[in-house]
């Protein structure tokens, strides 16, 4: 954590100064704004977190209920959203209350009295085989939480406004402000009251049922599956053995997949109902917990569940639904102004856990691309690129809870291999970890030409973080832990074989990056930090010890703040050994030569290039984002 760079601070370093519209914020949600986020769920809230960073963009976040969640609904945290909590600065504190997911175990009929369940498979989770992130449990509502705090201390100081509910909106064709929406109070003296303000943009964060969705005419694509899924969080005595393990339980009488949750007492199970009535009309939502209790029971013999209190139940039908667009743009070229994401988009079972996970990646492909058009550092088309980026994810989401939910109904009798299950959770581990988005070529996203120079950062991938030593301490840490979620764009120099301040291309590169001709110069407003914009760093290929710090170039280490002090945090060697076969030049097959990896501010690989390739790198940040000819927002 860095802090102390614009003077001395002795209070929390995680709260940054106020700044821009986060000076006096008025408490009353305002005529005009740029932008309106409705709903503050996984996506709104991240949402609101990152435009936090983004001080001089007026955003408000509605929410109809009167305050925050208590109870949450969704509770897997995939490898990915652990990395992103990581970005924003709450990582270690939600790990430490969450739960840890170690194995995964699988049940079946004994095949000497198939009434009974016995223990097939006892399987490692998948996280930290693919990552240095774990996979988790914990409740959404903190979840929400955390990421409100981070809104709440981050410069713009964006809190909520609760007990105000979305009425509808109309998007007109002229006005600095194009969009009309319509609001009600819920909560507090105005209870009832109606009134209209007006957005810039809105994001449509409002859940499965969004209503932002239906006043902008996209539609839900897609269906409900014929099979019914109680669920109930739940606090029980049990002679179960693996009460305090994930597992996958298949038997004569259904099949439940069991998650503890975090806590150590808490689980939540999901009990197979079983296949629904063509014409029962939603009937089966109406089964009471007791006879969810008696299944639960019933498909666990000879084990038994002693239910003492049950926190929460519900009862679903598996649907799988995407929108057929994320946003309101039109078939005439014109802009979109409104967005939709999570629930409002694209809909599925629980059981995958993904739900909250792809939610919150939307909100985060989002927010850097509302806040650098509104601080007018990149042009209104960028914001194109979030239903063509995320839709398809929405997709490859629905196919795979498709299949992972048709594997979980089976019958006894459907299953030829007992491993099956265990082979298909193992082998697809990238999809429900968060990393197999991999985004197409666009105006942030160059083609793989040079793809051979770093075949470890796939292109459109997210950056795969590997350990370095940091040159100023000698401390071993994740090159990409160093990044936060503070709307930057990462560019990432890794060095040829000659030492610092010896001729070299890296050293060539430095000072393009000095001249005015560079993207540094071009695109970074005036009176800005040097680091504003792009956070730069080398990462040289020998020993740490023996880089010498005084002859990096300058470009490495620049200065920023009201007192220009030097930021010694952005040079790395390779491992402390150097050379090694394991170091991140081997480990992500970087070319000894030297290459540039180019990072979006969602920690998306945006481009690769050869060290020699500045005119490229001119023309791709040309294509995406604006010169900067008068100050706009200093982050």
């Amino acid at each position: 954590m860095q802090f102390h760079h614009h003077g001395y601070v002795s209070g929390e370093p995680r709260v940054q100064d106020a700044a821009g519209t986060g000076i006096d914020r008025p408490a009353e949600l305002p005529d005009e704004m740029d932008v309106l986020i409705v709903g503050s769920g996984p996506a709104g809230m991240l949402l609101s977190a990152q435009l936090s960073q983004f001080p001089d963009v007026v955003t408000r976040i509605i929410e109809r209920r009167d305050g925050r969640l208590v109870l949450g609904q969704a509770d897997g945290i995939q490898p990915r959203s652990v990395e992103t909590f990581q970005a924003f600065g709450f990582a270690e504190r939600i790990v430490a209350e969450a739960y840890n997911i170690a194995y995964m175990n699988f049940w079946g009929p004994d095949p000497d009295n198939p009434r009974n369940i016995v223990r097939t498979a006892r399987t490692e989770d998948y996280a930290f085989k693919i990552s240095e992130f774990p996979h988790l449990i914990v409740n959404q509502a903190r979840v929400l939480d955390y990421f409100a705090e981070a809104a709440a201390h981050g410069p713009g100081r964006i809190v909520p406004d609760y007990g105000i509910e979305f009425l509808g909106l109309t998007v007109h064709d002229e006005g600095q402000h194009p969009v009309e929406v319509r609001v009600r109070y819920t909560a507090g003296p105005r209870a009832g009251e109606e009134r209209t303000v007006r957005a810039r943009y809105v994001a449509g964060c409002d859940g499965a049922r969004s209503g932002v969705r239906e006043a902008i005419g996209r539609k839900h694509v897609g269906g409900v599956s014929l099979h019914a899924w109680g669920v109930m969080d739940v606090l029980v005595n049990t002679d179960f053995p693996d009460w305090r393990t994930k597992c996958a339980i298949n038997s004569e009488a259904g099949n439940i997949l069991h998650i503890p949750r975090e806590g150590g007492y808490l689980s939540r199970m999901y009990i197979d109902l079983g296949a629904v009535a063509e014409d029962d009309a939603h009937h089966v939502r109406t089964t009471p917990i007791d006879e969810i209790i008696r299944r639960a029971n019933e498909i666990l013999h000879p084990y038994t569940l002693d239910v003492k209190q049950v926190a929460w139940h519900s009862v679903y039908e598996v649907g799988h639904r995407v929108t057929d667009r994320f946003d309101d743009a039109g078939e005439d070229g014109r802009s979109p102004h409104v967005f939709l994401t999570g629930d409002a988009c694209h809909t599925h079972s629980a059981k995958a856990g993904q739900g909250m996970n792809v939610s919150m990646q939307d909100g985060f492909n989002l927010g850097w691309k509302l806040g650098h058009v509104l601080t007018g550092l990149a042009p209104e088309t960028l914001l194109e690129t979030y239903s063509a980026e995320r839709q398809p994810v929405a997709q490859q989401l629905i196919d795979f809870d498709r299949e992972w939910s048709t594997l979980m109904a089976r019958k006894p009798e459907e299953i030829s291999d007992p491993q099956e299950l265990a082979t298909f959770y193992l082998g697809t581990a990238e999809f429900p970890s968060g990393f197999m988005t991999q985004y197409g070529p666009s105006a942030i996203t160059t083609d793989a030409v040079h793809q051979a120079l770093a075949t470890g950062f796939s292109l459109g991938k997210r950056f795969k973080s590997v350990e370095v030593t940091r040159v100023c301490d000698g401390n071993v840490i994740h090159l990409g832990h160093h990044a936060k979620a503070d709307g930057r764009w990462r560019i990432y120099a890794f060095a040829d074989a000659s030492a610092a301040g010896e001729p070299s291309a890296l050293g060539t590169f430095a000072e393009w990056l000095a001249s005015p001709e560079s993207p540094l110069s071009r695109f970074t407003p005036e009176g800005a930090d040097p680091d504003a914009v792009f956070d730069v760093k080398a990462i040289y290929q020998q020993r740490f010890e023996e880089v010498d710090i005084s002859r990096v170039p300058e470009v490495f280490l620049p200065k920023s703040g009201p007192l220009g002090l030097t930021d010694w945090e952005k040079v790395y060697a390779a491992g402390p050994d150097g050379w090694r076969d394991d170091d991140i030049f081997a480990e992500r097959e970087l070319s000894r030569d030297g290459v540039v990896v180019v990072v979006r501010p969602d920690q998306y690989v945006a481009a690769v290039l050869p060290l020699e390739a500045t005119a490229e790198l001119a023309a791709f940040f040309d294509g995406c984002l604006r010169p900067q000819q008068a100050p706009v927002a200093a982050r």
